[in-house]
């Protein structure tokens, strides 16, 4: 299977000063703001290209832990994947991935193994070189 994604960035302006907006194809992300502010300083009124990373991992993940999951003759009940990106000095040092599941019927040991093979095929990990960082919880219900 191939397809092409599209996505585009518009920018105003000097880096610091300067203003931008993104776009997705989809229109999920139309005219979304993006700024020195939302990037470098907290500014809460629009994205960042660290926070949109994040998303972009955390979704590709998870759907790929899911597939995985249904391969092994599992199917999840919930699974959570939080993205922490961490970017210092001009570059992004490390993804932490924090991931919930429940799925009935695994054992955490398998849950676990899954869930690592998860993290070294999906496109998206495979995409950064750097370090990223799994945190694996299991939930399990009790029968009774």
């Amino acid at each position: 299977m191939k397809f092409t994604r599209k996505a585009n960035a518009h920018w105003y302006g000097t880096g610091k000063e300067g203003k931008g907006h993104i776009n997705t194809g989809s229109k999920v992300l139309e005219d979304t703001p993006y700024s020195f502010g939302t990037r470098f300083e907290g500014e809460k009124k629009g994205t960042n290209p660290e926070e949109l990373l994040g998303a972009a991992h955390a979704g590709c993940y998870t759907m790929q832990l899911s597939f995985l999951l249904n391969e092994e003759g599992f199917t999840a009940d919930h699974l959570h994947t939080d993205a922490n990106v961490t970017f210092e000095d001009g570059e992004i040092t490390q993804v932490y991935l924090n991931l919930v599941g429940e799925v009935p019927e695994i054992s955490e040991e398998k849950f676990k193994e899954i869930a690592e093979k998860a993290k070294n095929v999906c496109p998206v990990s495979k995409l950064f070189k750097t370090d990223i960082k799994l945190e694996i919880i299991l939930n399990q219900k009790s029968n009774g």
